[in-house]
């Protein structure tokens, strides 16, 4: 396409802008099909100590626990089989994104995630080698429907957010280092919107979630499917966005003199992963107080057909920089 010298100008304005934080240009758009070129599939252990199995590409595609067309990515669990004490776990899916990623936004149209009880999954960003030296930035996470979504880093020694942060949302912790309590994190606890994760997310067909990472903060946002104040240029895709017209965001981790943004967190590969019980579905106190039945390993193992709706479906991925 060929740009007159007056849009060139403009254009280069915008991109310089980019320099402050704002304004950012599309830098990969990944859509339907095209997650798995943009993915590989993590068949390894959970490293969370879920009741799962993660499976390859081409088992996946067997036992159809991914499928794609044209604008639209399924990522699922097995939901037919009734699994034995010896067996590994229920098969399901992890995959990482080819590329890392350091300063940059990410916007996810999701149209449908995994819910029921037993279920934890995540949209999420680290660099696996080394954990948690590169930092962890959860986007999307919970469990056992428990609302609503909390937004997540675990970090280091050394990395804590003040109380009195921008945001709409309301830190649940604020110490990040995964080495104290029992890796919780700092988290971020939406403020009353149970439309945020599981069930009533997936009732009013999904949203968006966006997060901004730069040398100053780290930001998350969310926006209902009819939200009539999503940015347009998050509902359009646009090639060209602007984080400063987009609102306070749910979750806002700045830079602060307990914690070093730049050092905590290193060039980061982007994850999508749906695994069962673990460290945190899987935790006695939480799953009961959750109001699942039974304990989660025997729920998992004995009732395939309550993970029919154990699913991600994505329309897309945009990352910005």
């Amino acid at each position: 396409m060929k740009i007159s010298s007056s849009k060139t100008l403009v254009l280069a304005s915008l991109v310089g802008s980019a320099l402050a934080g704002g304004i950012y240009t599309l830098d990969e758009c990944v859509r339907g099909e095209g997650f798995y070129d943009s993915f590989n599939f993590e068949n390894i252990t959970d490293p969370t100590h879920g009741r799962v199995t993660y499976v390859n590409r081409t088992t996946a595609e067997r036992l159809n626990l991914t499928y794609a067309t044209s604008d639209t990515f399924i990522l699922r669990a097995d939901d037919t089989t009734v699994l034995g004490v010896n067996d590994t776990g229920r098969n399901s899916v992890r995959i990482r994104s080819n590329r890392r990623h350091r300063e940059h936004v990410v916007v996810f149209d999701i149209q449908h995630m995994p819910e029921g009880c037993g279920t934890w999954p995540a949209i999420w960003e680290t660099k696996e080698a080394g954990w948690p030296a590169g930092g962890e930035i959860d986007i999307l996470e919970g469990a056992n429907d428990v609302v609503p979504n909390q937004s997540t880093l675990h970090t280091g020694h050394n990395c804590s957010m003040p109380n009195n942060t921008l945001q709409s949302g309301t830190f649940a912790t604020t110490n990040c280092d995964a080495s104290v309590a029992y890796n919780v994190g700092c988290g971020v606890k939406y403020a009353q919107d149970n439309n945020s994760f599981g069930p009533g997310f997936n009732s009013i067909g999904g949203g968006w979630y966006a997060m901004e990472r730069t040398l100053h903060y780290i930001k998350v946002w969310f926006w209902e499917r009819h939200d009539p104040f999503v940015p347009l240029d998050v509902s359009s895709g646009a090639w060209i966005i602007d984080t400063d017209g987009w609102g306070t965001p749910a979750a806002n981790f700045p830079n602060n003199t307990e914690c070093d943004i730049q050092s905590h967190f290193e060039d980061n590969n982007i994850i999508i992963n749906l695994t069962f019980c673990g460290d945190w579905a899987g935790n006695p106190a939480l799953y009961n107080a959750s109001g699942c039945p039974l304990d989660c390993v025997t729920y998992v193992n004995n009732n395939p057909t309550a993970f029919t709706n154990a699913y991600f479906e994505i329309s897309s991925m945009n990352v910005y920089k």
